[in-house]
């Protein structure tokens, strides 16, 4: 992070409260510029086998960097590892068992653990990140014969009559009227030939609410949005009909075949920022995350995606967001005297809302600490553009939904998904509730995906790239952003971005 009108605010301010600091320069810490990985491919084509392998492999490595996980999983499944030196297959075996992971790919996963049986020289953490994953992928193999995520009834038909069950009354009625509206919104603007009927969930059982379901002549369900509710539904064995929880339960799994789950979680962006940041060659990791429930439960994600990389977290804050920053920012970074000591911490990973996120790197310039580099969630995001509040996030690395980070899409604004209805609601909704609404969208587009399920394996949608898990999740893989001058800026487009700094 650069030291500007920021950093001499937070310099003012902090001087208030200690005198006699002596100011000295921060370190800086170099950075290569990332290389044209198309040209890389390119060249590969031309180039003898043991050279094109390398070339390949570095190829991979820029596009995973850049969020690129598709593409990156191709470039490194077209590597020759055999062709490889030592060290670089090790390198090609981490990076394409991850991509693998990620993608639920067993069997490329099994491909890239080879390394194991050939006993390479790696360091452990290595060797137990690789056996992780390979257990892993033997696992999944053995139950590949088991598909639960099976509709039949749904196969090849039409789907016309959707129920759509949520809540009008309680905690949970404002979250769910933004979703019901931009589905409305969206069903109106396409034109579908599709009846949606709307079930109060407020005032019925689960049960209940099937029934009503059934009694419109449902071909499926969305809904309900209630956590004890999904989690109610994936422990049973079936349900009545085909339905898209707008939920995640809490069990280990989810049991019930015709049951699929979809939400805006945050733990599945702790996790994505976990490997994009280990993927920048990060290891030894600090972390902050307020002490709540909320807090704790992302943190873990984070934690334990981490350290199934081969991460290491060698700092974990839970804050009291009541309390001081600089308290929390003090013990995240080893801060002793007025310096923080970073010898055992390369990142940040923070958690936090806008008020809270805004104050960590003016702290962080204070404690001599402005270059660390910080990965978030998109919590710190508010979704509408505040120059002068967010130039205190400069440089800060977040994910989010394409729909709030629309220069992410490959071609600008105009290339998001669903476009039409993204113009609509983003002029007419409440920025707080732009994600709920694109999430509405999204849920009304897998629900009339649901008689193919292989659509919904790697579908472009408002909320992300959502695919299709074996038990029944749908999981979303996000766009990275970092703010410069205050403006959320897209990390994924060559030449935007001054990597140099």
């Amino acid at each position: 992070m650069k030291q500007s009108i920021r950093g001499l605010l937070a310099t003012a301010f902090m001087a208030l409260l200690i005198t006699g600091c002596a100011m000295q320069s921060p370190s800086v810490v170099d950075r290569v510029p990332d290389q044209d990985a198309s040209r890389l491919l390119s060249q590969a084509e031309q180039q003898a086998p043991e050279q094109a392998a390398k070339t390949r492999l570095e190829a991979a490595n820029i596009l995973a960097r850049q969020g690129q996980r598709e593409n990156a999983f191709d470039a490194a499944d077209a590597v020759d590892e055999n062709m490889l030196s030592e060290s670089d297959r090790v390198r090609w075996a981490m990076l394409f068992s991850e991509l693998a992971r990620g993608m639920d790919n067993p069997r490329a996963v099994l491909r890239a653990t080879q390394v194991l049986d050939d006993e390479l020289p790696m360091q452990a953490n290595q060797q137990e990140t690789l056996a992780e994953r390979q257990q892993w992928a033997r696992q999944a193999l053995d139950q590949a014969e088991y598909t639960k995520v099976s509709i039949p009834e749904l196969e090849g038909v039409e789907i016309r009559r959707i129920a759509v069950a949520l809540p009008e009354s309680g905690p949970l009625s404002s979250v769910a009227n933004a979703i019901a509206s931009a589905m409305r919104r969206h069903h109106d603007l396409r034109g579908d030939n599709v009846q949606l009927n709307f079930i109060n969930a407020s005032q019925y059982s689960l049960d209940e609410i099937y029934q009503r379901a059934e009694q419109m002549n449902a071909q499926l369900l969305i809904g309900p949005i209630d956590k004890g509710q999904v989690t109610q539904l994936e422990q049973r064995n079936s349900v009545p009909l085909p339905t898209l929880a707008l939920n995640y339960g809490n069990s280990a799994s989810n049991q019930a075949p015709q049951l699929l789950q979809y939400g805006l979680s945050a733990e599945d962006e702790a996790r994505q920022a976990a490997r994009r940041a280990f993927q920048d060659g990060h290891r030894q990791m600090a972390i902050m995350v307020p002490d709540n429930a909320w807090g704790r439960r992302v943190g873990e994600a984070f934690w334990n995606e981490w350290q199934g990389q081969g991460g290491e977290i060698t700092n974990a804050v839970r804050y009291n967001p009541s309390n001081a920053v600089a308290n929390a920012v003090k013990t995240a970074l080893n801060v002793s005297g007025d310096r923080a000591r970073l010898g055992n911490i390369d990142a940040l990973f923070l958690l936090a809302l806008p008020e809270y996120a805004r104050q960590v790197p003016p702290t962080m310039d204070y404690y001599y600490a402005p270059n660390l580099p910080v990965y978030a969630t998109s919590h710190l995001h508010e979704g509408r553009l505040q120059t002068r509040l967010d130039q205190d996030l400069n440089d800060v690395m977040f994910i989010d939904i394409p729909w709030q980070i629309p220069d992410a899409a490959v071609g600008g604004e105009e290339a998001l998904p669903f476009y039409s209805t993204y113009a609509e609601l983003r002029n007419e909704s409440d920025a707080s509730m732009f994600r709920l609404m694109a999430m509405g969208v999204d849920a009304y587009e897998l629900g009339i995906r649901l008689s193919d399920l292989s659509a919904l394996d790697g579908m472009n949608g408002s909320t992300g790239t959502l695919r299709l898990s074996g038990d029944g999740r749908v999981y979303r893989e996000l766009p990275w952003a970092k703010f410069q001058n205050g403006v959320p800026s897209p990390i994924l487009i060559p030449g935007l971005l001054n990597d140099d700094q």
